[in-house]
């Protein structure tokens, strides 16, 4: 008798477990509602991207590569891809960064199992606006003077 009495409460609770999850499903197509495939993307500034979103997805470290190699090597600095213009938008204004469990680009790299090295150099903060960059004092000046002529450089300027 008691082998019946547990075959009976387990299908009971297979029957209820299944229309749970009918419902559910239900629930979903009544509302509307997909289930997310990956990390919720915000922006915060600026009407529209550099790129479509897409293509920055797929493409964006190609972009940042770019940018790094036309600045650093070559010397020509320019706005759109900028990583400074990325992070002034991409910043959430309550963290005031990037990076976090919700932040723009520590959410994607987590969900896609990708390192950031970026912010090793780099601010995951935007610039205050407020405040005017701070001139460099006669210590800093000096050391980049040392810095420049151990790297047989003049003003810091690559040859």
């Amino acid at each position: 008798m008691n082998k019946i009495r547990r075959m009976v409460f387990g299908g009971v609770v297979a029957v209820a477990a299944g229309m749970l999850a009918v419902a559910a499903v239900l629930a979903a197509d009544i509302s509307g509602a997909k289930p997310a495939l990956g990390p919720t993307i915000k922006t915060y500034k600026g009407e529209k991207c550099v790129e479509p979103t897409e293509e920055m997805r797929r493409n964006h470290m190609k972009y940042i590569l770019h940018q790094r190699d036309e600045t650093m090597h070559k010397g020509i600095r320019t706005q759109k891809y900028s990583f400074k213009n990325c992070v002034d938008c991409h910043a959430d204004p309550k963290t005031n960064s990037v990076l976090g469990k919700d932040g723009f680009c520590e959410s994607c790299h987590v969900y896609a199992s990708v390192s950031i090295d970026c912010f090793t150099c780099h601010s995951s903060a935007p610039e205050k606006i407020e405040q005017p960059p701070k001139a460099a004092g006669p210590a800093v000046q000096t050391e980049k003077m040392q810095t420049s002529a151990a790297m047989g450089t003049a003003n810091g300027k690559q040859p």
